[in-house]
């Protein structure tokens, strides 16, 4: 519960007030904090804490995860968008420490006889106060090389909190490239179990027209021996190109799904490995919700959008330090000469320190501006965070309750399949000794078809479901 409790103190006192440069703001509506437990059930543990590899049984699924997380084009973006986050680290870093540079320079001048300096370097050199190595000729060279330091003093903590800022961005992209591999391996989950569902649809279709060409050719034999007409031949040749025309869009379905998983693997369309056994022999996997408090250290989207209120917070402090005086410190040393043959001696050394307070004074409506800004930036982060813990709570809920439905669901279209299919053999039987119609052949057939897809649906929509609670609960990045 500690990250939760930031929506607390933020609701409060995120505003900080600097008089009049501000407009003050009333408290903001906070989430009441996270249920102690989730409202079907709970668990001492959470499968979220446990690899992908475990959680997924099937070995053609791992192989695909196991590419995908290698060519993936949306992971590769991920990574880039880390590296991008730790230079900007870096460069924070950077800025809080002296900035120390090196330089050197060859120049030369000539001055007029009846210019300032032509006057002054000639009457130099009639000075009894200097020797004749210092004597300057009108054709005046010079000669530098040395190094610069220049040291801002972080005296309100300005560069300080831009560091905390970058660094808490760099977690968020982290966060977000693991919240990116949660939702890959979802997906890929997902369309690989639809796949599944499609082959045994498509296998279901293709032996249904097996029978449905048998039973046609057996009404076409009654016809002939005037035990049936040409109506009932029709109606089963009907039935006939009905499922053949179902075996085509099934087929494409196939096509479809596999070229998702390809591009989701970061390839070009091919073949899909699998194994169709495993859909109906495969026993979903038994899911741990843990406790809702176990989501703010385990879905990467939550600990994502904590990193973002870490940083805007930190930007509000260093917008806040803009209105103060910063405090500069600069410095060089280094070789200076007019003559290359004294150039690197004691008597060329030259060195300056400077101390500087600068501070605004007019027209600070740009300081004003970015502080508003930062502001409005840190309470769009506390309610993202707000609206992302509810989501992940609200997406865990639906799914347990969904998963206990489809049990219920599936079991009762289960025995439907039974019952239909025993009805199936009891009407053929009916037919040949003409005590049932042709019609109720039709109809209990396509009532039983229709049946055996849906079953597969539903087994499918328990295995998506599976994946979805997995997901949700943070799992899959580990």
């Amino acid at each position: 519960m500690r990250s939760y409790k930031i929506l607390h103190y933020l609701a409060w006192s995120c505003i900080i007030c600097l008089g009049c440069t501000t407009t003050q703001y009333t408290r903001q509506a906070a989430l009441p904090p996270l249920p102690q437990n989730y409202a079907v059930k709970s668990d001492s543990g959470s499968t979220a804490a446990m690899n992908w590899k475990q959680y997924f049984k099937d070995t053609s699924l791992i192989r695909l995860i196991d590419t995908a997380l290698v060519n993936n084009l949306d992971v590769m973006m991920a990574y880039q968008r880390i590296e991008v986050a730790r230079s900007h680290v870096k460069f924070a870093k950077g800025q809080y420490l002296p900035f120390v540079t090196g330089g050197g320079s060859v120049g030369q001048q000539n001055y007029g006889e009846y210019t300032q300096e032509g006057v002054g370097n000639f009457d130099t050199n009639f000075s009894k106060n200097i020797s004749e190595s210092q004597h300057m000729s009108p054709d005046l060279k010079d000669f530098y090389v040395g190094i610069h330091a220049s040291w801002e003093v972080d005296v309100w903590g300005k560069l300080r909190n831009k560091r905390k800022a970058a660094t808490a961005k760099y977690l968020a992209s982290v966060e977000g490239r693991n919240w990116v591999v949660t939702n890959l391996i979802a997906e890929i989950a997902s369309t690989f179990y639809e796949l599944l569902a499609l082959d045994n649809e498509l296998e279901i279709i293709q032996e249904t027209i097996i029978l449905q060409s048998n039973q046609l050719s057996i009404v076409e034999t009654q016809k002939e021996a005037g035990r049936a007409n040409e109506l009932a031949v029709k109606q089963f040749e009907a039935q006939v190109l009905h499922s053949k025309g179902l075996e085509v869009e099934i087929a494409q379905k196939v096509i479809e799904a596999e070229n998702k998983l390809n591009f989701l693997l970061g390839r070009y369309p091919q073949p899909i490995i699998r194994n169709n056994d495993h859909f109906t022999s495969e026993i979903p996997a038994q899911v741990l919700v843990g406790i809702p408090s176990e989501l703010l250290n385990n879905r990467p989207d939550i600990k994502q959008a904590e990193h973002q209120l870490t940083a805007t917070k930190a930007n509000v402090k260093a917008a806040k330090a803009a209105f103060y005086p910063s405090f500069t410190i600069s410095g060089s040393l280094g070789y200076h000469s007019f003559n290359p043959q004294y150039f690197i001696s004691p008597q060329a050394v030259v060195y300056n320190i400077v101390g500087g307070l600068v501070t605004p004074l007019i027209n600070q409506s740009a300081i004003k501006a970015s502080f508003r800004t930062a502001k409005a930036e840190q309470l769009e982060a506390m309610y993202n965070y707000q609206k992302v813990v509810l989501n992940g709570y609200i997406e865990v809920y639906n799914q347990m309750v969904y998963m206990n439905n489809l049990n219920k669901i599936y079991k009762f279209k289960n025995e439907e399949v039974e019952v239909l299919t025993t009805s199936i053999e009891t009407a053929s039987e009916l037919f040949l000794t003409g005590r049932a119609t042709y019609l109720e052949i039709i109809v209990t057939r396509s009532a039983a078809l229709q049946s055996r897809i849906e079953l597969i649906n539903i087994k499918k929509r328990q295995f998506t479901s599976l994946v979805n609670i997995y997901r949700a609960l943070g799992g899959g990045w580990q």
